[in-house]
């Protein structure tokens, strides 16, 4: 009879701070698109044309919603934690892109992904990881289903991968509009979103 025998695998989680530094000193290969995900290197979703042309909406969209006094950032850091420094298709953050000079933002009040290849990962796991740094608002737009997908009330839920999640999601058809949290009077059509 054979037995065998798996060795257990080590694996090494990246502080923020240690990813920063690999960037600082020319590590990764140039065009590389990685984020820092809970301590692990992601490759961020392929940014094919109708995608680069949704980020591009969604900041026009969130820049008139939101006005003077908000930054809109599309596809640049944040500081979420010591362990995760993701890179959303768009944030708004309150303040000038002056004030992040000497660093990330870490508080923003809403976080836009676009998902076209991998919908699950922004649903499943950025969700998650958005829910556990306390962001109140989080949309998916869907580029594949043409859909925005709303998800607040973060709450603790053990089974989600980065134990917190979203109690309410609402999906907005196409023809549909939403109001940000942060701007509750602003009115955002969805179709302005999709390309």
């Amino acid at each position: 009879m054979a037995i065998t025998v798996t060795a257990r695998v080590e694996t090494r989680r990246f502080t923020r701070v240690e990813y920063e530094r690999l960037i600082e000193i020319g590590f990764f290969q140039p065009g590389e698109h990685l984020e820092l995900i809970d301590g692990l290197l992601v490759a961020r979703e392929p940014q094919k044309s109708r995608h680069a042309t949704s980020v591009r909406l969604v900041q026009q969209a969130l820049e008139r919603a939101f006005g003077a006094g908000w930054d809109v950032r599309p596809q640049l850091p944040l500081a979420l934690d010591d362990m995760s420094e993701p890179e959303p298709d768009t944030a708004v953050v309150r303040g000038t892109a002056r004030d992040y000079r000497d660093a990330h933002p870490a508080s923003p009040v809403l976080v836009v992904e676009i998902a076209e290849s991998r919908p699950a990962f922004d649903r499943r796991r950025k969700s998650s990881l958005y829910a556990r740094a306390g962001i109140a608002d989080y949309w998916v737009l869907n580029l594949v289903r043409r859909l925005l997908e709303v998800h607040r009330e973060p709450e603790a839920f053990a089974a989600a991968p980065y134990g917190f999640r979203y109690r309410s999601i609402v999906k907005v058809g196409a023809t549909g509009a939403v109001s940000p949290l942060a701007a509750p009077s602003a009115v955002v059509a969805v179709a302005d979103l999709l390309p």
